[in-house]
């Protein structure tokens, strides 16, 4: 099978491409060689490789720049998905496309869960445009799989875990508030990628939720990492109304896999177990990168 990856230098993408490549031919891009705002662009390299199935992890994920950057988030995560669904069609590839929890309005109180069926409001214009995006893909071609995931971290990327590490080495003195009434499933992306690889070999349709089972608050996360990799911090609690930032988050980003379950085909492990699993990979590795990198810029 040729496998063609859209983001592949992202924590997810990056991971897809180990995973993909095992038994397929796959070929990965991303910025510059490939801008997926460009129609043309994205066309003609879909149909010189002419692919199976085409993966788009590409997004544009700063939530707060897309409330300013309103037609740069609708490019990216509305448009660009409708030129890689035209193209898929035109070659009947398979088009897996990755989305967000950001779809919903998170009002429900945990530890109450979000299925494929819920009813989508996004409080955002990351949230907006991405539900968007789905809307297009789903509507341009019918051989589609988009799965909707929350909070990703990986060794490849910048994420929450690789923030809270950061601050507790280089700043070990100093209190890092974190935030303790919003609500999801710590996901890691290889995990995702290995659930992707598995929609894929079962010919999977439509919309499928796909995260770490079991839930947590963005405090309950650091305290768990920064506990497991061994490395001290004071971190103490706060509310969102603490913490006011330009685009407004849902409360409760907790997903059921429900569609996964009810096929017998759900891989995603709970949240404890792939952060262990996580550091027990790359724990010294992320250390030894945050040291290097203070190393380098003291000497600067």
């Amino acid at each position: 099978m040729k496998v063609l990856i859209c983001g592949g230098n992202g924590q997810l993408g990056w991971d897809c491409q180990r995973v993909f490549s095992k038994e397929n031919e796959v070929v990965a891009y991303d910025l510059p060689e490939l801008d997926i705002t460009d129609k043309i662009r994205v066309s003609t390299v879909i149909s010189e490789f002419i692919p199976d199935v085409v993966i788009n992890c590409a997004a544009y994920t700063q939530v707060d720049k897309c409330e300013t950057e309103q037609n740069i988030a609708k490019l990216v995560n509305t448009d660009a998905p409708g030129y890689i669904a035209e193209a898929c069609k035109a070659i009947n590839a398979t088009m897996v496309h990755i989305s967000t929890d950001y779809v919903f309005d998170g009002t429900k109180e945990p530890p109450l869960s979000y299925t494929e069926t819920d009813e989508v409001n996004p409080l955002s214009v990351y949230g907006r445009t991405k539900l968007e995006g789905e809307r297009r893909v789903a509507q341009i071609t019918d051989n589609h799989i988009i799965v909707r995931t929350a909070w990703l971290y990986g060794i490849n990327g910048n994420n929450f875990l690789k923030t809270m590490l950061k601050l507790a080495l280089l700043t070990p003195d100093k209190q890092i508030k974190v935030v303790d009434d919003q609500f999801g499933s710590p996901t890691w992306s290889l995990r995702l990628a290995l659930q992707l690889e598995r929609l894929v070999q079962m010919k999977g349709q439509g919309i499928y939720h796909a995260t770490a089972e079991g839930y947590c608050s963005w405090y309950e996360l650091a305290l768990y990492f920064l506990k497991q990799i061994e490395v001290p911090a004071n971190i103490v609690p706060c509310t969102t109304a603490d913490y006011p930032l330009p685009a407004k988050r849902p409360a409760n980003s907790i997903l059921e896999n429900a569609r996964l379950k009810k096929c017998e085909n759900n891989r995603m492990t709970g949240w404890r177990y792939g952060v262990d699993h996580f550091i027990a990979r790359f724990g010294e590795q992320l250390i030894d990168e945050i040291m290097n990198m203070n190393k380098k810029d003291s000497n600067k």
